[in-house]
């Protein structure tokens, strides 16, 4: 497989993965998915493989140090520009694994953040936060009936 095409297969492998988050939070399925790490683990995977194949010996002294002029022509190459993009990747969907959790548990509504984290990882991470903050500021009353509410629909899914 070369390059081109494993960054083009990872970058499809992501998207079920973000479509249940957004799109379906509340089945039973994407809840079930959403539990394994299976997809992290194949991800890192790929990761491994890109980054053992992007090191030489000037790019692991120049990421030792890191300058950015250095970061830059590291990046320049196509193999570096592939391992730091399923980097990302895998912590954006790692990230957004947890603000689907932590929506499930909350009660806390996170369409938005998934969608922002899915495009722009950092912002997701922050509307997330906001909106807890909101929420927990304005509607801690909303957020207890949520919570209690998504609790014993989860309870009432796994059958206990």
């Amino acid at each position: 497989m070369t390059i081109s095409q494993l960054f083009n297969v990872a970058n499809l492998f992501v998207l079920p993965f973000w479509t249940l988050m957004i799109l379906l939070p509340n089945w039973k399925v994407t809840r079930r998915i959403m539990e394994s790490y299976l997809p992290f683990v194949l991800l890192a995977g790929a990761y491994l493989y890109l980054f053992i194949n992007s090191i030489t010996p000037e790019n692991a002294q120049a990421l030792s140090n890191p300058q950015l002029a250095d970061i830059a022509r590291f990046f320049a190459n196509e193999t570096a520009a592939a391992t730091g993009w399923i980097h990302f990747l895998v912590m954006d969907l790692f990230v957004g694994r947890w603000i689907y959790w932590e929506g499930q548990k909350t009660g806390i509504w996170t369409i938005h953040s998934l969608a922002l984290c899915f495009f722009a990882g950092p912002l997701g991470l922050l509307s997330h936060i906001l909106t807890g903050w909101i929420a927990k500021t304005f509607f801690p009353k909303f957020q207890q009936n949520e919570a209690v509410t998504v609790g014993e629909k989860a309870a009432s899914s796994s059958g206990t």
